[in-house]
């Protein structure tokens, strides 16, 4: 008798669907050269939170119901994932210099001005300003350290 069909919907990442007709005795390579044909090594199959590294796993052996959901993932050809601990072939492109990227020393360039000008014109700043400055210096102090601890 013939080996009866399932057929499984491949969800990927922008919300799109595609019905894939598989029997259970198929195995995931076999699903990837079938419906991805020429890009076996930038898709990525994830079934329950798991991602399906196995190519030689048969479709059985995950248990797959009828209409189960299989998420897709296609990185660009020039993107394959490389062994842990080998550099990327591609150098990392330049950071652009945006106003995120300014934020922060701009707040310490304003700070360190305030309290030059609490340190010279003491008679100015009242006990809460300085209070207040010594705060703010000590919040953008912490954000200094967060983000350049990453």
């Amino acid at each position: 008798p013939a080996e009866p069909t399932l057929v499984l919907r491949l969800k990927f990442l922008n919300d799109t669907e595609r019905l894939a007709r598989v029997r259970p005795g198929d195995t995931v390579g076999a699903l990837k050269r079938t419906y991805f044909p020429g890009q076996e090594q930038q898709v990525r199959l994830i079934y329950q939170g798991q991602l399906l590294r196995d190519d030689a796993q048969s479709l059985a052996g995950l248990h797959l119901g009828h209409l189960s959901v299989l998420h897709c993932h296609l990185s660009p050809p020039n993107a394959a994932p490389t062994a842990p601990g080998t550099p990327s072939p591609r150098s990392p492109a330049p950071a652009t210099l945006g106003m995120g990227s300014l934020a922060l020393p701009l707040f310490v360039l304003l700070l360190a001005l305030l309290w030059y000008l609490q340190l010279q014109h003491r008679h100015v700043f009242t006990a809460t300003a300085t209070t207040c400055l010594a705060g703010l210096t000590l919040l953008v102090t912490f954000v200094a350290f967060a983000m350049y601890r990453r």
